[in-house]
């Protein structure tokens, strides 16, 4: 609340070494945030300009606010609740840009927060409006992806009356959010402004939600700045503790069978570069999840791929047969962890998490090392060199050799269709070979997403974005959208289903009207593939409810080609191998409107390697029914 209620429980956290630095600017090529080393450090986000008392409404303190916080795009949707606060934005130099559908509002800001590093803001008003935007909070939330989500909320007299598009969305969202304000008196919104963007963007980002009463947009305060922020207990360790990272190294240096094992809080916490000087210090094999691909770099001979259920069998085996996992960003999800008590067994842990909540949560860390990658790599890495001086570094050629068999004895590939239609995989393969690691790269949920995982290479973090903890079918399109706003230069491919897309597709009509022009692959084979591939192997090819009938030989409801040429996007049809290449160079020659790609592929293909929901990742498939056979390093 907005009234100098405490903070959440879930935010407390250990007293911190030292104040954590609030990014103003994103240098996206360095891989580095950049700040003025003469200013002092500040809590408040944006140049923190100096602005004396000034008289003005609660609707002009927002927009002002966000103004000074630095905001550049806001992606929104009027409606009665949030309208006062619509006028003053039309006369901001912040540009705004109206979606179709408030899901799209938030995926996009997720998108651009993504690509940015930046807090990508959304707007709604009240009610529906509001509700509306939970799924794309809950995502970020799962996601650690900066946000601030702004709604409008029904006059404070009314609150709890059940009043027209009344919700309460604070109570909503509190279990998915950082933290969520309800503002009714407007002398605190620069303050409670202030306050969201910090707690978005340090520690561990998140989404934070602020829900500002109608009254509150229309009365008069006065407006200053910079606000004082005020957030009790909220404190994010950001260097981690000197005793653990020289006992982190201790273990690397006894380790003969090390794993760097690397999640989304390494591309979160901009520390790339510093990842391949550990790497490189270490000698040791990395594997990138799913929300880390990009951090390091495929084509390094040191990354041995992403782990998971749907994980190279060189990644997973590195893991399952690691006597060391050097944990960085991760959380030892179910999808990459399988039936957690058979996971990694031989293996002592370090975890290095900027979320102490993470720490042990699923598996027991022998060493636990709380604070940013940023500030722990860099540490850890002296400390590691320091160590090999003193006893001498590993010998890890024998582990190299095992690794090195599994790479070469099981490579990713496909099964080509029987039933003549283009492979899947193909297609996305030359998606990401014509296009480039310049790229941006959006997926979806579901069997493409894990396509668009494992055969695009990724050389940059930033490059790849998906919906990795929530699985939220509808995030392509509009995150494709929110990466395109913040990076403008890039070429973004939205790579989705035809399932998928047909969630948000409206969004089309705002990228079409505003130029944003993404282009969509639509990998379109006639159903919710992932669910079908289910259905074939664990339910006896049962196909209840997956066909979308979209693709070859079915009535094609919608036409995909005549619904992007009604939406103002180039349309264009792929149903041949001969074809690819050709549609897609087509496709990234047009730059002056969005394009649409409906890719006619087999219902047949799946994704492979598998690690079947319940099961050991030792029992990894790399075809139906064929677990792959090796001997055990000596």
């Amino acid at each position: 609340m907005s009234k100098g209620s405490p903070i959440s429980p879930s935010l407390m956290a250990a007293k911190s070494t030292g104040a954590p630095k609030a990014p103003e600017k994103v240098d996206r090529t360095a891989e580095a945030v950049v700040v003025d080393a003469a200013a002092p450090l500040s809590p408040v986000l944006g140049p923190n300009n100096v602005v004396p008392p000034t008289v003005m409404t609660g609707s002009q303190a927002i927009v002002r606010s966000l103004e000074e916080l630095g905001v550049d795009d806001i992606f929104g949707l009027p409606g009665g609740a949030i309208l006062p606060t619509y006028d003053p934005l039309m006369a901001s130099s912040m540009n705004h840009i109206l979606v179709r559908h408030e899901q799209g509002a938030g995926h996009a800001a997720q998108g651009y927060a993504m690509v940015t590093g930046r807090v990508g803001v959304c707007i709604a008003t009240s009610g529906p409006g509001a509700t509306n935007l939970v799924t794309a909070i809950m995502d970020a939330h799962m996601d650690s992806v900066p946000m601030v989500a702004i709604t409008g909320q029904v006059s404070s007299g009314v609150i709890g009356t059940d009043a027209f598009q009344e919700a309460d969305i604070v109570g909503i969202t509190m279990p998915i959010t950082k933290h969520s304000f309800l503002v009714t008196d407007p002398n605190d919104i620069p303050h409670v402004m202030a306050e969201a963007f910090h707690l978005a963007s340090t520690g561990r980002p998140g989404p934070v939600l602020v829900d500002i009463a109608k009254d509150a947009q229309v009365g008069q305060m006065t407006f200053s700045w910079p606000p004082k922020v005020d957030l009790p207990g909220y404190r994010p360790v950001v260097r981690g503790h000197n005793k653990q990272v020289r006992e982190a190294a201790k273990l690397i240096a006894a380790s003969s069978k090390p794993v760097l094992y690397v999640g989304g809080g390494v591309v979160k916490g901009h520390a790339s570069a510093e990842l391949m000087e550990l790497a490189l210090a270490t000698g040791a094999p990395v594997v990138t999840t799913l929300m880390a691909r990009g951090a390091f770099p495929d084509s390094h001979p040191q990354h041995v791929g992403m782990p998971g259920m749907h994980g190279l069998v060189s990644a997973v085996t590195a893991l399952q047969q690691a006597d060391l996992l050097i944990t960085l960003g991760a959380r030892f999800d179910d999808r990459v962890t399988g039936v957690l008590k058979t996971f990694a067994p031989f293996a002592k842990v370090i975890h290095a998490d900027i979320d102490p909540a993470e720490i042990s949560k699923n598996r027991t860390a022998d060493v636990p090392i709380v604070g940013s990658v940023k500030e722990i790599i860099p540490e850890l890495t002296e400390a590691v060199k320091t160590q090999f001086e003193l006893s001498g570094a590993p010998d890890l050629d024998s582990w190299w050799a095992f690794l090195g068999n599994l790479r070469d004895t099981y490579p990713l590939g496909w099964t080509e269709p029987e039933d003549g239609l283009s492979a899947p995989q193909r297609v996305i393969k030359r998606i990401g070979e014509l296009t480039g690691p310049e790229g941006i790269y959006v997926a979806g949920v579901g069997q493409h997403q894990m396509w668009a995982a494992q055969f695009i290479k990724y050389e940059r973090p930033h490059a790849w974005l998906n919906s990795g903890g929530a699985g939220t079918m509808g995030y392509s399109v509009p995150a494709a959208m929110g990466a395109k706003v913040g990076e403008p230069d890039r070429v973004v491919w939205a790579i989705d289903g035809d399932g998928c897309f047909q969630m948000t597709n409206q969004e089309l009509a705002t990228c079409a009207i505003n130029n944003i022009p993404i282009k969509v692959a639509i990998i379109n084979n006639s159903s919710l593939g992932m669910v079908r591939q289910w259905q074939t192997l664990f339910y006896e090819g049962r196909y209840s409810n997956t066909d979308l009938n979209t693709g070859h030989d079915t009535i094609r409801i919608p036409d995909f080609v005549k619904l992007a040429d009604a939406y103002g996007c180039a349309a264009l049809r792929c149903e041949r191998d001969e074809d690819i290449d050709a549609t897609i160079q087509k496709a990234l020659e047009i730059n002056d409107r969005p394009v649409v790609i409906d890719f006619v592929v087999s219902p047949n293909s799946m994704v492979w390697p598998m690690v079947p929901a319940g099961v050991s990742n030792d029992q990894i498939q790399v075809a139906r029914n064929m677990t792959p056979e090796w001997e055990e390093e000596d």
